[in-house]
């Protein structure tokens, strides 16, 4: 197989060296139950477990997602961990829905009703000044190591309302960098409400949800939102910056 080559307008080509970014099956497993497998790098995964299992509603708390063992394999990686509190229930009915699923549409029925199902109102805040915005704009990139070194990697970053970046997680899936750093915030301890997310991804309804229920009040993406995603976050009262760019943001819905 030969290398990567870089082809000009004229058709010339040279050949290049290109660092890709890395993506592999990650099955993640609670209580002996597989519950997943998602496409994702396999970086920070102990973060990625607990963040999932939170943004899923599995875990409400650090407390109930422990022992998170991780192992390679052939085809990528697994993940175990073993959960307590209320979410046990959800994860064996979740698991039972999905060995009986079939052309019959139960998997189209579920992702719907977790759609329009309400959730938890964001708590009161003042909001996040634009200043504090543009600040961690400029140093999301120097917390990107992977995305600088491929191109190709999405990241999501925790600020502080002054805009100082405190902590930082990539992946090759926006959800999946999205659920690293809420694990890494709740291993930790940080009150997410004493700062702000920012992600450099689309805002789909997804990350809106997973900003609320990691108990963010603001939330910024570099991209647009969509339209789910403005209803969500208007009705969970989550503030919601869009198109943050170096030169301007976009104030879409506000708590």
């Amino acid at each position: 197989m030969t290398g990567p080559v870089e082809i000009d307008r004229q058709g010339q080509r040279r050949p290049i060296t290109r660092r890709w970014v890395p993506e592999a099956p990650v099955a993640l497993e609670y209580n002996g139950l597989s519950y997943a497998v998602m496409m994702a790098t396999p970086a920070d995964l102990e973060d990625f477990a607990l963040g999932f299992a939170l943004t899923e509603g599995l875990a409400q708390q650090v407390g109930d997602c422990t022992g998170i063992a991780l192992a390679e394999v052939e085809k990528g990686w697994i993940v175990r961990a073993s959960l307590a509190g209320l979410g046990v229930e959800q994860l064996t009915e979740r698991v039972r829905a999905r060995v009986a699923e079939s052309s019959c549409g139960l998997c189209g029925i579920d992702n719907l009703d977790a759609v329009s199902r309400p959730l938890p109102p964001v708590a009161q805040h003042e909001p996040v000044v634009p200043d504090a915005i543009f600040r961690a704009l400029s140093q999301l990139r120097d917390h990107q190591p992977l995305g600088c070194a491929t191109g190709a990697a999405h990241g999501a970053a925790f600020a502080t309302t002054d805009g100082d970046i405190l902590y930082a997680r990539e992946d090759v899936g926006r959800h999946n960098a999205l659920d690293k750093l809420i694990g890494a915030l709740a291993r930790s301890g940080q009150d997410v409400a004493q700062g702000f997310i920012l992600s450099s991804a689309r805002c789909s309804y997804e990350i809106v949800e997973k900003a609320v229920r990691a108990r963010a009040t603001t939330l910024a993406t570099i991209s647009l939102p969509t339209t789910l995603a403005v209803e969500r976050a208007q009705a969970a009262g989550l503030t919601l910056y869009s198109l943050a760019r170096d030169d301007s943001v976009l104030s879409i819905a506000s708590g």
